[in-house]
């Protein structure tokens, strides 16, 4: 694709029918090898890169999100979606300033959660979390640009894993602009079908970051529009790694080794996506 305008495009044109998967890199590396494997968006995971960079989930700034962002719009040829966390901000206002930053890197789409950060009170009451969603629909629309909002009820990830409550703030923010919505952390068939059915017509992300006994066929039948992985595939790797160091530093032994990636295809693959470019 040529152009952003082209991405959003196609962004979108993806959420208007059928399922696709959207799995999500940490770095420019993964990002182009998922682009060489042929999936047709990719999503950043706010705790992939949080790690690549030494810190926990939500604890990168604002700023050196933003630059991560661009780097993956500019390093691929197809859409990529900003998990933006809570926005990083609480006022709607500073919401919208930090919406139009996140539209000017080229994203196609970028998500906004309703968690707080506060352990005693993980989520914002319901009025303001709309209010928060208007506002980045307000940004965007001020921009021109046509980007996907996704709205995040984040209820199972901070202790409050009530379907119902999903359900009711879901369909509030899908009512406030949010054009593709998504409640990380429900895993069952009857929660997700629930989900679907609560915001229908418009498409649902669900995300998948284990082995739960679910296809992306299985997930398609249960009328969801896009998969996410969050941060799985970034787990995978340090899995891996650290498997590897700790046999290393506790046994002396180098056997962690025996899965790693070949170090000629890894070479030779990105020769040749270099070339390509």
């Amino acid at each position: 694709m040529d152009t952003i305008t082209e991405k959003r495009a196609a962004f979108r044109s993806l959420h208007e029918s059928g399922c696709f998967a959207i799995p999500n890199p940490w770095d420019i590396g993964s990002a182009r090898y998922l682009q060489h494997l042929g999936f047709k968006a990719i999503a950043t995971t706010s705790a992939g890169f949080a790690f690549a960079r030494g810190l926990p989930d939500n604890g990168v700034p604002r700023d050196i999100v933003l630059a991560h962002i661009r780097e993956l719009v500019d390093a691929t040829d197809i859409p990529v979606n900003a998990d933006f966390e809570n926005g990083f901000a609480d006022e709607p206002n500073d919401i919208a300033e930090n919406v139009k930053l996140c539209v000017e890197t080229g994203v196609a789409g970028l998500s906004i959660e309703d968690s707080t950060g506060d352990k005693a009170k993980p989520l914002y009451d319901l009025d303001y979390a709309v209010a928060r969603i208007k506002a980045a629909r307000a940004a965007i629309d001020k921009s021109g640009a046509d980007i996907i909002l996704v709205g995040r009820a984040e209820c199972f990830l901070v202790g409050r894993p009530e379907i119902e409550e999903v359900k009711r703030r879901l369909k509030a923010y899908a009512e406030a602009g949010a054009d593709c919505l998504y409640a990380p952390g429900i895993r069952t068939r009857e929660d997700i079908a629930a989900v679907v059915r609560a915001v229908a017509p418009k498409p649902v992300n669900a995300l998948i970051g284990g082995p739960v006994g679910l296809t992306i066929n299985d997930v398609a039948a249960l009328g969801v529009r896009r998969i996410s992985v969050g941060g799985a595939l970034a787990r995978a790797a340090w899995g891996g790694f650290m498997r590897a160091a700790k046999d290393l530093a506790e046994h002396g032994r180098f056997d962690g080794f025996k899965d790693a990636a070949p170090h000629d295809e890894l070479n030779e693959f990105f020769r040749a996506d270099v070339e390509r470019q």
